[in-house]
C-alpha cells in the first residue's frame, strides 16, 4: 500500500464536499494536502475501521483516544481549521463531527461506496474493541443515585495527583474570573472563589452549604476569609479524601465538614446561603426541578443560591437536541446542558427570585487555556499517572472547549437567587455595587 494519503484525502473530499484544510500524513509516511499549518497524523489504519464501523464523532473519538489519530502542531489551529468541515454550527455552535459522516447513509450509493473504499485502505479486520478510557455500561435508570455515582466516580476519580496536575495549587475545577490580563491561574481562582462569597453576602457565624464541592477548594476560602461554618458535599470518594485532608491540614475540621452525599440526601438545612460551582451540568433536565426545589427548601428565608453553571445555546427546536458523543462517553457521562433561559425559569419556578446573571464565556477560555498548558507542559508525568488514552482525553476536550466557549457556541453563568420570605420580600442591596464589595443595605 502506497500513497495511502492522497486516497485518504480523496476520501473525505468526497464524503463532506470539500477538501481537507489540513496536510494529512498516513500511516505508510505518505503526505497530503495544504503544506502549511499543523498535520493530522493518521497513525494506524484501525482509525478507519473505526471510522466506518461508527461514522461521525464516535468513531473519531476512539481512535484519537487510542492514539491512532493525532496532531502534528497546533492543536487549537488544527480545531480551527476543522471546525467548518467537521462542525455543523447552523442552528446551536458545535454540535456533530462530521468528518467520513455521510458513510451513515447507506441509503446514498456514493457513500456506500466510500464505505467500501474504506475498509479497502483498511485492509480486512473487524472493527478494534474501544479504548480503556470509555465509559462501561450504566447501571440504573438515568440519573438515579447509583447511576450519578457512577458517571461522577468516571469523571473525577482517575487521580488526584493527575488533577493537582491540571488545575495548579488551587484544586478549582471550574471557570476562573480573569481581572486582569497578568493574572495567573491561582490569582483568577482566587478571585472566582471571592466573588462567589461577596454574592452570597457571607458573614461570620452562617452556615454555608457547597453542593458538589469537589476537592474543598469553595469550603476552605468561605471558611478562611469569611468566617463562616461550612458544609461541602461530593459523590466522588477520591475528592472527599483529599477535601478532609486540606481541612486539617489549615485546621478548620471544627468548622468545616465534607461528606461523601447526594445533594437529594441532605437533610439537615436550614442553611443561609448555598454555592454550586460546576454541579448543575450533571443533574440533567429531568431532574433539574427537583435540584431547584431542593436547594430552595434548604434555604432559610432570604437565602442566597449561587449556581454557577455551563450554558448551550438554545434551539429553535428543543427536542433536537442531542448530547455530543464524545463528550457522553469519555468525559461527563449522562451530563447535560442546558440554555441559561431554562435554567432561570426552573429556579424560578421553585420558589426562587433570580436577581442577577453573569456571563463568563471568555473566562473559561481562558481558564481551559491555563489547564491544557498545564497538561502539555507535564504531559508525561500525566501519562504515568493515568494512562495515555485518558490525557488524551482531557487536552482534546478542554482545547475544543476553550474554542467552543471563544466562538459562542457554549457559555457559563453566575446566577444569584434568593429564597424569599413568606411576605414575598429578600432583604437585598439596591444596587450591585452594594452587594459585591459589602457596602451597607440602606
Amino acid at each position: 500500500m502506497t500513497d495511502a494519503a492522497t486516497r485518504l484525502a480523496e476520501l473525505v473530499r468526497q464524503a463532506v464536499g470539500r477538501p481537507l484544510p489540513l496536510r494529512l500524513r498516513a500511516w505508510d509516511a505518505s503526505e497530503a494536502g495544504p503544506a502549511d499549518g499543523p498535520v493530522l497524523v493518521v497513525r494506524d489504519r484501525r482509525a478507519l475501521h473505526r471510522l466506518a464501523w461508527k461514522p461521525g464523532e464516535l468513531g473519531w473519538a476512539r481512535a484519537w483516544v487510542a492514539g491512532e489519530v493525532d496532531i502534528d502542531g497546533d492543536l487549537y489551529e488544527a480545531l480551527e481549521r476543522m471546525s467548518g468541515l467537521v462542525w455543523d454550527r447552523a442552528e446551536s455552535g458545535p454540535k456533530r463531527h462530521a468528518v467520513l459522516s455521510a458513510l451513515a447513509a447507506l441509503r446514498d450509493p456514493k457513500n456506500v461506496r466510500l464505505a467500501a473504499e474504506a475498509l479497502a485502505l483498511a485492509g480486512p479486520a473487524l472493527p478494534p474493541p474501544p479504548p480503556r478510557e470509555e465509559a462501561g455500561s450504566r447501571r440504573g435508570p438515568l440519573h438515579s443515585l447509583r447511576r450519578d455515582r457512577d458517571a461522577i466516580s468516571h469523571h473525577y476519580d482517575v487521580g488526584n495527583d493527575f488533577y493537582s496536575l491540571v488545575l495548579g495549587p488551587s484544586l478549582v475545577y471550574s471557570c476562573a474570573y480573569w481581572e486582569s490580563p497578568e493574572a495567573t491561574l491561582e490569582d483568577a481562582q482566587r478571585a472566582k472563589l471571592d466573588l462567589i462569597c461577596r454574592k452570597l453576602g457571607l458573614r461570620p457565624g452562617q452556615r454555608l452549604l457547597d453542593v458538589g464541592c469537589g476537592w474543598g477548594s469553595m469550603v476552605l476560602h468561605a471558611v478562611e476569609h469569611y468566617g463562616v461554618e461550612a458544609v461541602g458535599v461530593t459523590i466522588s470518594e477520591e475528592q472527599a479524601g483529599l477535601a478532609r485532608k486540606r481541612l486539617a491540614e489549615a485546621g478548620y475540621t471544627d468548622r468545616a465538614e465534607i461528606r461523601v452525599q447526594d445533594y437529594r440526601e441532605i437533610e439537615d438545612g436550614p442553611y443561609d446561603a448555598i454555592s454550586s460551582i460546576g454541579m448543575a451540568e450533571h443533574v440533567g433536565s429531568p431532574q433539574f426541578r427537583l435540584y431547584a426545589e431542593t436547594l430552595h427548601q434548604l434555604l432559610k428565608p432570604g437565602g442566597r443560591l449561587l449556581n454557577h453553571q455551563i450554558s448551550r445555546r438554545p434551539l429553535k427546536d428543543e427536542s433536537a437536541y442531542e448530547i455530543d458523543e464524545f463528550i457522553d462517553r469519555y468525559v461527563f457521562p449522562d451530563g447535560e446542558l442546558a440554555p441559561v433561559g431554562t435554567t432561570t425559569a426552573l429556579l424560578e419556578d421553585a420558589g426562587f427570585e433570580v436577581r442577577d446573571v453573569e456571563a463568563l464565556r471568555e473566562h473559561y477560555a481562558l481558564t481551559l487555556r491555563a489547564w491544557v498548558a498545564n497538561l502539555e507542559q507535564h504531559w508525561q508525568q500525566a501519562v504515568h499517572l493515568t494512562t495515555a488514552g485518558r490525557a488524551r482525553v482531557w487536552r482534546l476536550y478542554m482545547a475544543a472547549s476553550a474554542l467552543a466557549f471563544e466562538h459562542n457556541g457554549i457559555g457559563v453563568n453566575q446566577i444569584l437567587a434568593v429564597r424569599t420570605t413568606a411576605a414575598g420580600h429578600a432583604k437585598m442591596p439596591r444596587t450591585r455595587g452594594q452587594w459585591l464589595y459589602g457596602t451597607a443595605m440602606d
